[in-house]
């Protein structure tokens, strides 16, 4: 079984894919952190999002994976980056960097290959339409813009970064625009994608409506 769950920054597809796949016993692929990570490698190279000859040859030079062991955590050339990824300077370039022809479709293919075999729950902003568009189940978490910038505020908060609510608004604000209107893989509702509004609703309460659709 391959369940593909899109939506904008902030709607709570990590945690609601997490669920998901705990209770049926699919892998999880966290499509983002693999541009987290590409991200992480241009940064310590130096490299800006306007530099594509340096983009190209860091692609070809960059190796990005999940760790065996569960939960999976990121890896960037042999190296565990989970924690790193996770700032919100590596989440603004990553964002800049996906909006590449050329990143996205590195990523694509590489998505594509890793569930290839297996039973999966992946999530990400194309999933339903460029990576799994034949996917069994296909889900669009949503929320308001204020209400995803608040999480990912909260987020950023606990785990010890200091940043104010405007920057991280500002900074959903601009994800989205890119998001939604970049020429490579934008974000995009598929047609039969089942729409679920997270607002108010705890992701356990989301994860049991993933569930219900699944397994019906």
């Amino acid at each position: 079984m391959i369940i593909a769950i899109d939506g904008p920054a902030g709607a709570g597809k990590s945690t609601v894919a997490k669920l998901v796949g705990s209770e049926l016993g699919l892998d999880l692929l966290d499509t983002g952190a693999m541009y987290r990570v590409f991200a992480l490698a241009a940064s310590r190279a130096g490299i800006s999002e306007n530099d594509q000859s340096r983009i190209n040859s860091l692609l070809q030079e960059t190796s990005i994976g999940f760790s065996e062991s569960q939960p999976r955590r990121a890896i960037l050339n042999g190296t565990d980056v989970a924690d790193e990824i996770r700032s919100l300077e590596i989440s603004q370039l990553a964002s800049q960097l996906s909006a590449i022809s050329e990143v996205r479709r590195a990523m694509v293919k590489a998505q594509q290959q890793i569930i290839a075999t297996g039973d999966w729950v992946l999530e990400g902003r194309d999933v339903t339409t460029v990576v799994a568009p034949n996917a069994d189940l296909k889900i669009f978490l949503t929320a308001s813009i204020e209400e995803r910038a608040r999480r990912r505020w909260v987020e950023m908060i606990d785990r010890g970064e200091s940043v104010r609510l405007q920057a991280v608004v500002k900074e959903v604000v601009e994800r989205d625009h890119r998001d939604y209107t970049r020429d490579d893989s934008p974000l995009m509702l598929a047609e039969d994608a089942v729409i679920i509004e997270t607002f108010d609703v705890s992701p356990a309460q989301v994860a049991g409506k993933v569930v219900a659709l699944a397994r019906r």
